[in-house]
């Protein structure tokens, strides 16, 4: 019945479409036009499944396709990425995932469009038929089915972790906002999302709270790093490395997987986070998340490279 992945992604693709070298953010009745444009699968399931793959990872994606070219299009680039299409499920209806992005250096704006789901998800089949070493859902899922799905792993002995990514409503006021970060083993926010998710301006307070709830929380910050703290420890910061960023949409995704590549093998946690930052800080130099690719020897050169004084 189960199948031997490190990694089972449970998460929805997306065709990206990156618009870079804008003059200023696009506003009603003014056409904006960019100097550069390019198109790319994403969303945080692919983003993060390729990722890990590209690292050495066997990598399972969980994902629903439908009969459209969008659907196909991402499902054909996924197979060329090596990924395993057993765990893909495709629908005789179109299942359309797309988010239009409007790229700065440092940060972007997106515009979304999403068909309806289907009444069984790919991830709920997943989860019946496989047992990784990591289960990985790319966002804040607050669904009633995160209890029974956290129950099942915890038989399986696999391990739960969260991406931050979630929309502005959702912070901890919520109980099912608290319940869904509580049930995941490793909770991985960025700056902002753990700012909007506490309340709390302050990162050192931020990752208390979130702390209550989650044994070990990693904080994305950009340019300024990353941090780590397991419950009852002391937080741990590891510098971003110096890139000149071309566009950021998909970093975290990639922050994730060179994350969790030296999580799963039981490197110190400063390691784990620079992993991340090498392979999160590497992808912004190409358009969407996947366009440049980062193996473990790349990591390992980039770590080992010499610093100048």
């Amino acid at each position: 019945m189960s199948q031997p992945y490190d990694a089972l992604v449970l998460g929805d693709y997306s065709l990206d479409l990156v618009f870079t070298g804008l003059p200023k953010l696009p506003e009603l009745g003014v056409e904006v036009v960019a100097s550069g444009f390019d198109h790319q699968p994403g969303g945080g399931g692919f983003n993060c499944a390729v990722s890990m793959a590209r690292l050495g990872l066997k990598v399972g994606w969980a994902v629903d396709f439908g009969d459209d070219p969008m659907s196909a299009f991402v499902r054909r680039r996924a197979i060329e990425e090596g990924l395993d299409a057993a765990l893909f499920v495709d629908h005789p209806r179109p299942l359309r995932r797309i988010t239009v992005a409007a790229s700065f250096p440092e940060d972007r704006a997106f515009l979304a469009f999403y068909d309806p789901d289907p009444p069984v998800p790919a991830a709920a089949r997943a989860l019946a038929t496989t047992s990784p070493r990591l289960a990985f859902v790319p966002g804040v899922y607050a669904g009633p089915l995160i209890i029974p799905a956290r129950a099942l792993m915890r038989v399986r002995g696999i391990a739960l972790v969260m991406d931050g990514n979630s929309t502005e409503d959702t912070h901890l006021g919520v109980p099912s906002v608290r319940r869904a970060i509580g049930a995941a083993d490793i909770f991985l926010p960025n700056a902002l999302e753990a700012r909007r998710l506490t309340g709390e301006a302050d990162l050192a307070r931020a990752m208390a709270r979130l702390l209550d709830l989650c044994p070990l929380v990693v904080i994305k910050d950009g340019a300024h790093g990353a941090y780590a703290c397991k419950r009852g420890g002391s937080m741990v910061h590891a510098p971003a490395i110096e890139v000149e960023p071309l566009e950021t949409t998909g970093s975290g995704d990639a922050f994730d997987a060179g994350f969790l590549a030296a999580w799963l093998d039981k490197k110190p946690l400063a390691t784990c986070l620079a992993w991340g930052n090498v392979v999160g800080g590497r992808s912004t130099l190409g358009p969407g998340g996947t366009s440049v690719r980062t193996t473990r020897q790349d990591v390992e050169a980039e770590l080992t490279a010499p610093r100048s004084a």
